[in-house]
């Protein structure tokens, strides 16, 4: 994930992931054999109601300089009165995080996305949108020209917060008041459901993204010499009778 000499800024909310995360590479870049540098930066979505000094401490003690933007999203959600505030928050923080990047001359920007966030992300795209997919473990925007990578993306969430505790990390209070009704935590719910008779679940899923196979998917080419449907997306009647009543479907 990481190239020699990568300049690295870091999205610390104050949340588990993001403290961890920025431990871990503070932890890899002592070791690392390849030379790269760390910056850190907390989106305060209280627009400065959030107490950040027990980031600066944590980023002071690691050697990792540490910045903070305020901007009110909790209040812009409620006047806009979102259906959908995680993704609003999600979109509104990642371009200010971009922003900070180029200011600070970094090309990546990590993240703190665990296993659990990518398989409830899956999910919430299967539902809601009709596509199997979810966020890349890397990948590079175009449009900003910065590279993302989540080095987390295949520790679980119970394995953070296990290591979180342990470490008694200064896990910030959590400030979301919309976190308990949204389409994210539906997906949670679900896979806990789930996943209480099945309890490798969250691998499966994490296989299935990683293994896509066209030859599974519902498409417009022949295959096995059975011709697809060349109109895709169409809705088509048909007829069938049985003893003397016909119906249509």
């Amino acid at each position: 994930m990481i190239s020699p000499n990568d300049r690295i800024l870091i999205g610390l909310s104050g949340g588990k992931d993001s403290l961890l995360l920025a431990l871990a590479l503070a932890g890899l870049r002592r070791r690392s054999p390849v030379p790269f540098s760390l910056e850190a930066c907390c989106v305060d979505i209280t627009g400065g109601e959030t107490d950040t000094a027990p980031l600066e401490q944590f980023c002071a003690a690691l050697d990792i300089p540490f910045s903070v933007r305020l901007h009110p999203i909790l209040g812009i959600i409620e006047v806009r009165k979102e259906r959908s505030p995680c993704s609003l928050c999600a979109n509104i923080r990642r371009g200010i995080l971009n922003s900070e990047a180029r200011e600070r001359g970094c090309s990546v920007l990590a993240l703190g996305h665990n296993l659990d966030d990518a398989v409830e992300t899956a999910l919430m795209n299967l539902f809601h949108a009709g596509r199997f997919r979810s966020f890349q473990p890397k990948y590079w925007q175009s449009r900003t020209d910065m590279t993302v990578i989540r080095p987390l993306i295949f520790a679980e969430e119970r394995s953070i917060e296990k290591a979180v505790r342990h470490l008694s990390l200064p896990v910030l209070p959590y400030t979301c008041p919309f976190s308990k009704e949204t389409e994210r935590a539906r997906a949670k719910d679900l896979l806990a459901g789930l996943g209480a008779n099945n309890p490798r679940i969250k691998y499966n899923i994490v296989h299935a993204l990683q293994s896509i196979d066209p030859r599974d998917g519902w498409t417009e080419k022949e295959r096995d010499g059975t011709h697809g449907d060349s109109s895709c997306g169409e809705t088509h009647r048909g007829e069938m009778t049985w003893q003397g009543s016909t119906t249509i479907f």
